[in-house]
């Protein structure tokens, strides 16, 4: 594996390799899981372009691939992709080619977004399925397939039946194994930002009278049963979860999530999972004001959690090599750096400079925003005669 030396030596720790679970990284500039809405519309497959755009960045320690819907029923963003059909895996394989072939490490994040969806994505134009019937504030993103698109109203979800959550945790069964086919080297759990599992976690959300409410135990249930699915499909050593204590998508929230996030990680403690992926709360999160409060909800899950602990959420490089020195983390993932700067670990180690993100690329379209952010190879180069 090719290592990189900082010339800033404060930068060393994101540069030291570590075991991660089973997977051996060069370094701990790891790429967070990036919507970047792209997939093919109709079957929700993956394309040349995405081969590029992953290839691009495979010197990062690990790249968490964008979330990946198990099941059609777990869409809710228009144009994202799908591992759930022999079509997507078949997608998915010149994507893995590509990042093996360039000395990378990729894990395919499972994703099932429960409310936050809309009916036009739903099989038979049904509700969204929730822990509880819940109306998630905002808007749904539907691209093209609603005449008032591309963003409408959230509509209500209901609440999912005790056979629909045994069919829910075949599908995350299921895609484990679409995702080991696809030439993928681990799965990500997405159990953050407000999607389905964390509509279980949330007090603010999860209203059910069953053994899948009320108390701490029972709103965790599903977390349980879904790592459970998906351990049984994969190693464990391959397998990550991302919780997102504060913030996410559609409003949510829990009313102790420094009660309720801890004792998710104790309860992903013992397995021998590769890591817990955690997020800070940041304004891009809608989480402005708490992050004191959420960075210290971290440091508490970390002290629960037995395994490697990845955090994210707006940090610099400066920041990441900080928390890294003081324990608190094992790894840092960037996003929007990422998305802009492909050779972003390169760029670190070289002290920038940096490439300024475009967000009205960030969402649809092609190349553009995507694979056409220049490498410090290419800023280089000099121009031919």
């Amino acid at each position: 594996m090719h290592h990189l030396t900082p010339e800033n030596p404060g930068l060393a720790p994101l540069f030291e390799s570590a075991k991660i679970g089973a997977i051996e990284v060069p370094n701990r500039v790891f790429m967070a899981p990036l919507t970047r809405s792209r997939s093919d519309a109709k079957v929700n497959t993956q394309t040349g372009l995405h081969a590029l755009y992953y290839s691009q960045r495979a010197g990062a320690g690990l790249i968490v691939s964008e979330a990946t819907q198990i099941s059609q029923q777990g869409q809710g963003y228009a144009w994202t992709p799908g591992i759930f059909t022999d079509e997507q895996v078949e997608s998915w394989k010149p994507v893995t080619d590509a990042v093996h072939n360039a000395g990378g490490r990729i894990f395919c994040q499972l994703w099932h977004v429960g409310a936050v969806s809309h009916p036009v994505f739903q099989p038979g134009g049904k509700a969204p399925l929730s822990s509880s019937a819940w109306t998630p504030e905002g808007e749904a993103f539907v691209g093209d397939r609603h005449p008032d698109g591309p963003q409408v109203p959230f509509e209500e979800a209901r609440a999912i039946t005790k056979d629909e959550i045994a069919k829910t945790l075949d599908d995350y069964h299921h895609a484990s194994r679409c995702a080991a086919r696809a030439g993928f080297d681990g799965v990500e759990l997405h159990a953050a930002n407000g999607y389905l599992i964390d509509q279980f976690l949330r007090s603010g959300v999860n209203k059910r009278e069953d053994e899948y409410g009320g108390s701490l135990d029972n709103r965790l249930r599903f977390l349980g049963e879904a790592i459970e699915v998906v351990t049984a499909e994969l190693p464990a050593g391959r397998v990550g979860v991302r919780l997102t204590p504060i913030g996410g998508a559609g409003g949510s929230a829990d009313e102790k999530p420094e009660e309720t996030y801890p004792a998710a990680a104790k309860l992903l403690a013992g397995r021998g999972l590769a890591y817990l992926h955690t997020v800070r709360a940041t304004d891009h999160g809608g989480a402005d004001g708490q992050k004191g409060k959420g960075d210290q909800v971290l440091h508490d899950m970390r002290e629960a959690f037995d395994g490697a602990f990845v955090a994210n959420g707006n940090f610099s490089p400066e920041q990441a090599a900080e928390w890294i020195r003081d324990g608190h983390a094992d790894a840092v993932a960037f996003g929007r750096m990422f998305l802009a700067n492909p050779d972003l670990p390169a760029r670190i180690a070289h002290g920038g400079p940096y490439n300024e993100d475009d967000p009205d690329t960030y969402y649809g379209g092609g190349m553009k925003g995507y694979t056409d952010y220049p490498s410090l190879e290419k800023v280089d180069d000099p121009l031919p005669c």
